[in-house]
């Protein structure tokens, strides 16, 4: 997108009195990670009430991610370090999420196929990590910049992980999981379709 997405534009204002601060953008990445987790495990015991604060913790996390970026841009703090650490922690977050939502809906008319496709899920996002490292490193990106997500009138593709919160809230979670196990598997095969392609492009 020519200009950043619309949560990223938000947390670009928020994070402004972070910048005389102590607080560095690899604070807030592990912070986001930890509310990510937290959130994610909730999912674990399969219990709606403490499903529908995972839901919460987790989109705030994930909205939180933006905070680190936009930090490290404003306070001229950018670093390869800060640009791996975000990578991980967002592929662990989602990798934990899907994990955990196929724990808590073993229960559920999914049986043994929750775990299969939460299995699937965080695979994918792992996966997912290194080939848009590879998009990156492919691209020839500077300054700690990432490749970003598919994206539309000011929103990324990302950004559907924040329906999360309302969905589950209605008491659709077991739907929204399995559109999303397949959903990231789709997009672990549009990365590798990216990646080839620019390769093949560079040679």
């Amino acid at each position: 997108m020519e200009k950043p997405p619309w949560d990223q534009q938000v947390a670009r204002v928020m994070v402004r009195p972070l910048v005389r601060t102590p607080i560095t953008p690899n604070m807030l990445t592990v912070a986001t990670a930890v509310i990510a987790l937290a959130g994610a495990g909730l999912f674990v015991p399969g219990d709606a009430y403490l499903a529908n604060w995972g839901a919460g913790l987790f989109v705030l996390a994930r909205f939180g991610d933006h905070f680190d970026g936009e930090l490290a841009r404003q306070s001229g703090k950018t670093s390869k370090l800060g640009y791996y650490l975000d990578y991980i922690s967002g592929a662990v977050s989602y990798a934990a999420l899907f994990f955990c939502l196929g724990l808590g809906f073993m229960d559920s008319a999914l049986g043994n196929w929750a775990i299969v496709l939460g299995l699937a899920g965080a695979a994918s996002a792992l996966i997912s990590m290194f080939l848009n490292l590879g998009i990156d490193q492919a691209q020839d990106l500077k300054d700690g910049d990432a490749v970003g997500y598919p994206g539309f009138a000011g929103f990324e593709l990302e950004d559907g992980i924040y329906l999360i919160a309302p969905i589950t809230w209605g008491g659709y979670l077991l739907e929204f999981f399995t559109a999303a196990g397949i959903g990231a598997a789709v997009y672990t095969l549009w990365s590798l379709a990216t990646l080839l392609r620019l390769r093949k492009n560079n040679q």
